[in-house]
């Protein structure tokens, strides 16, 4: 009898053995983000109004029609004049970058921004076992994150990832590579460091869609440490629900759309076509169409399946397609029923009002977004991390929130994915200093009132500017 129960027992017990592997599995697959810090030039580095002046005049290959466009995109920008830039543009050498210029500035943010996070998170180097860097317009020989694991004294056998050419969106890319790592590797550390560099991308011919970035783009950059260990769950500032990648780049009008190139006269720089909006619009709405399923409430799917349901049928009685009168108005999908916080990459003031538009989202909710842009530009890759500092220096985040990013990136590509709020966040920050004065109580931008002469003058006027 004793030997019948014990081998009735026996697939019991290997069943119940199986499903305490999955658990434990399916928890070793968490991804967390235990701190983050995002990078702060020194002052020397702020491109004023004064500034931005001598640098324009600086450029002998500018008309008076060019000028004007530029006056144009820099008041309409969103841009404030306490952004920052490279070093080669501040000194006047914008037209002849070194390799030297370049490596200076990313080391400048590398061991500013890994040694503090590391030192405030209690890691030493030995302990990272994973290594995501990405600068798209930058990729010297030996690698970038060569550089780190040279200045760190990383392990050997440390996990590198190398990217480069992933435009906007390459931080949501890199975080994408590190939860699939974590799947594979146990109680294991990572290392993500996303910026820029703009040291030798910076345009100074006269094509209006390439003298575009220079308006934009500004110095940047954040490091961030992610695990998978459970006893570091406690520490954990964020936990990784899910992420969405879209990419167009099949599509010839979504691949040349944010492209480098070079001009007619073979200066190099970054290319914004005007079928940009048409191509982010797209992927955007590809990518919002595959999470929204995952972070939205059952209800919420239910009810706008319901009223879309509805709308077709008064709509289209019949089966013959015309509209009757008292057509339904297009339901639309309230997003705040499972997100509470939104945290839009800052690519430019279009850009926020669009997505603030097709999600319905309140000026409050796209403060964030507007202010980083504002203070710090668009820092590229890195700008959804100045987003999120910023909403962590208001104290709005609590324990439990729901935090959606939404990046866009050359190639054409949107990539989305959703934060849960493992703690109450309050934080100083790279917002620390000057946090109180926003939102300020304008965002007028000062080059109007300092330039806003040149529209007065017409093609046939001669003058020194």
């Amino acid at each position: 009898m004793d030997f019948l129960m014990l081998l009735y027992s026996i697939p019991i017990l290997y069943t119940v053995f199986l499903i305490l592997k999955m658990m434990e599995d399916r928890r070793g697959r968490d991804c967390y983000i235990i701190d983050y810090e995002c990078y702060k030039p020194t002052d020397d580095r702020k491109l004023s109004t004064e500034f931005s002046g001598d640098l324009v005049r600086r450029n002998q290959n500018l008309g008076l029609s060019e000028l004007k466009f530029l006056l144009k995109a820099i008041v309409n920008s969103g841009i404030g004049e306490h952004t920052y830039g490279p070093r080669v543009v501040l000194e006047g050498r914008e037209n002849k970058p070194t390799l030297r210029d370049n490596i200076q500035e990313m080391e400048e943010f590398f061991y500013d921004s890994v040694g503090k996070l590391l030192g405030r998170c209690g890691v030493a180097p030995p302990e990272i076992d994973i290594l995501v860097v990405n600068v798209s317009m930058f990729s010297p020989v030996p690698s970038l994150a060569s550089l780190i694991i040279n200045k760190y004294k990383l392990r050997e056998d440390i996990k590198v990832f190398n990217l480069s050419g992933m435009g906007c969106s390459a931080s949501l890319v890199s975080i994408d590579a590190v939860r699939n790592i974590l799947k594979t590797y146990k109680n294991a550390n990572a290392l993500v460091v996303t910026s820029e560099s703009l040291s030798p991308n910076w345009y100074t011919g006269e094509d209006r869609s390439m003298i575009l970035t220079n308006c934009l783009f500004r110095s940047g950059g954040c490091a961030m440490l992610l695990t998978n260990k459970r006893d570091l769950k406690d520490r954990a500032m964020f936990k990784l629900r899910c992420l969405v990648r879209t990419h167009h780049g099949a599509r010839d009008e979504s691949y040349g759309c944010c492209i480098q190139t070079e001009d007619d006269q073979g200066r190099p720089g970054f290319r914004l076509s005007k079928t940009l909006p048409k191509a982010a619009t797209r992927a955007f709405i590809e990518n919002l169409r595959e999470i929204t399923p995952m972070i939205l409430p059952v209800r919420e799917l239910v009810r706008y399946g319901a009223l879309t349901l509805a709308r077709r049928i008064r709509n289209c009685l019949g089966g013959s397609g015309t509209k009757v009168e008292g057509a339904m108005t297009k339901p639309v999908v309230n997003f705040r029923t499972g997100v509470d916080h939104f945290c839009i990459h800052t690519g430019g003031k279009a850009v926020i009002d669009g997505i603030g538009m097709n999600l319905k989202l309140t000026e409050y909710e796209l403060e964030p977004a507007r202010m980083t842009l504002h203070r710090f530009g668009n820092t590229s890759a890195s700008s959804l991390w100045y987003v999120l500092a910023y909403m962590e220096a208001k104290k709005r985040m609590k324990k439990g929130d729901r935090v959606l990013m939404i990046s866009f990136g050359a190639g054409f590509k949107c990539n989305s994915c959703l934060w849960e709020v493992m703690i109450d966040l309050g934080r100083g920050n790279v917002w620390e200093d000057c946090i109180d004065s926003f939102p300020p109580k304008t965002l007028t931008n000062p080059f109007i009132e300092k330039f806003g002469w040149i529209n007065q003058h017409d093609d046939t006027t001669k003058f020194k500017f």
